[in-house]
């Protein structure tokens, strides 16, 4: 569920890692948020990051 509809945008992997060099398995996840988008012209809801909204990629409905 967590993918931008626009751009691909979905949660990546890796390690956090601490002064002493311990890793730990940890998830970014994109702030995504779901609204209404024209798509062909038409009305519907997907879920888009916040940047895709702010940089103008997307037209609201």
């Amino acid at each position: 569920m967590a993918k931008d509809y626009i751009t691909g945008k979905k949660t990546t992997f890796g390690n956090t890692r601490s002064h002493a060099l311990n890793s730990n398995r940890r998830a970014w996840k994109p702030n995504l948020q779901k609204v209404r988008i024209l798509v062909d012209g038409k009305p519907k809801r997907v879920w888009v990051s916040t940047k895709t909204l702010k940089s103008g990629k997307v037209t609201r409905a």
